[in-house]
């Protein structure tokens, strides 16, 4: 039973991929999936990080302070720039524009540490850089997403870090209380918790789809590009960085995940909740889910091969 649970886990860009090409033709499948239920969903996924951590996880940062700290300059470099780069190159709408860059300032997604297993990378490695870019993003994403998108549209930089504090910070400080004081509810609860979230994942970025599914049939070919694209540099830039740093390839190879992995469930909520009288924000978000999962699990296949 938990080999079926791990393999369900892992497939996890199949399950979004399909559930988002099913709301694109079908939205009412999954457009009841909203509101509140996306800011929960969110939140769930956020617990499930927490519980997998403990204090030791963050001890362990001291230990490999230079190798974190340039992974996540890395992150928080490198996304940030690429998404005003690629919305300027091709033009975007304002609010695919500002969707764009609001992704790109997030932090890394858990999915990553999945994918960095696959790779055969630095799990632990990936763990931590994921904690600590998630951390700081509660100060991060709101400050770079004013920064860059602030002559776009107005950005409540206040509120985004109210927002980010309430839907990251919360859920993962319980996960770890969790872990610490409840070991016996971690042990149980833990083998369906990776699924938990990629469903939760797939619902959250259908219902964003569903809902906008006629602007993204209308604007598909250049939004879908815009979206490869910003993916593609945090991948291979995030590479590079890396290797420019002198890190052997199984720490590139994290780093590099690491980058192109974004927390696009975070950007959803984000882009709903203070972006509301432009829906359209969000749908680079929810397309960024299926795009960097597809991306990293077939650059993990082909890393997987050559050790």
């Amino acid at each position: 039973m938990r080999r079926i649970l791990d393999l369900s886990a892992n497939a996890f860009p199949l399950w979004v991929l399909a559930a988002c090409t099913l709301a694109l033709f079908q939205p009412a499948s999954f457009t009841w999936f909203r509101g509140d239920a996306i800011v929960v969903g969110l939140a769930v996924i956020m617990l499930g990080m927490g519980i997998t951590l403990s204090l030791d996880d963050f001890a362990r940062v001291a230990t490999r302070p230079t190798t974190v700290a340039a992974g996540f300059l890395a992150q928080f470099l490198i996304m940030p720039t690429a998404g005003w780069l690629v919305a300027t190159l091709l033009g975007l709408e304002t609010p695919f524009a500002v969707g764009l860059i609001l992704v790109a300032c997030c932090p890394g997604g858990t999915a990553s540490n999945v994918v960095t297993y696959i790779a055969r990378a630095d799990v632990a490695l990936s763990v931590i850089m994921t904690t600590c870019t998630t951390l700081g993003a509660v100060v991060l994403t709101p400050l770079l997403t004013k920064l860059i998108a602030g002559r776009l549209v107005e950005v409540d930089a206040w509120g985004l870090f109210l927002s980010t504090l309430q839907v990251v910070v919360l859920p993962v400080a319980v996960g770890v209380a969790i872990n610490r004081f409840l070991p016996g509810v971690v042990r149980a609860v833990l083998p369906v918790a990776p699924l938990v979230s990629v469903i939760t994942i797939a619902l959250v970025c259908a219902s964003i789809i569903g809902q906008n599914a006629a602007a993204i049939l209308a604007s598909g070919p250049r939004l879908l590009a815009a979206v490869v694209l910003l993916h593609g540099l945090g991948f291979g830039v995030g590479y590079i960085f890396a290797r420019l740093f002198g890190y052997d390839r199984t720490v590139s190879r994290t780093i590099s995940i690491e980058v192109g992995m974004q927390n696009s469930g975070l950007g959803v909520v984000l882009a709903q909740k203070h972006f509301p009288t432009e829906p359209l924000t969000a749908v680079p978000c929810a397309i960024s889910s299926v795009v960097h999962s597809v991306i990293g699990s077939l650059l993990a296949g082909w890393w997987r091969l050559r050790p």
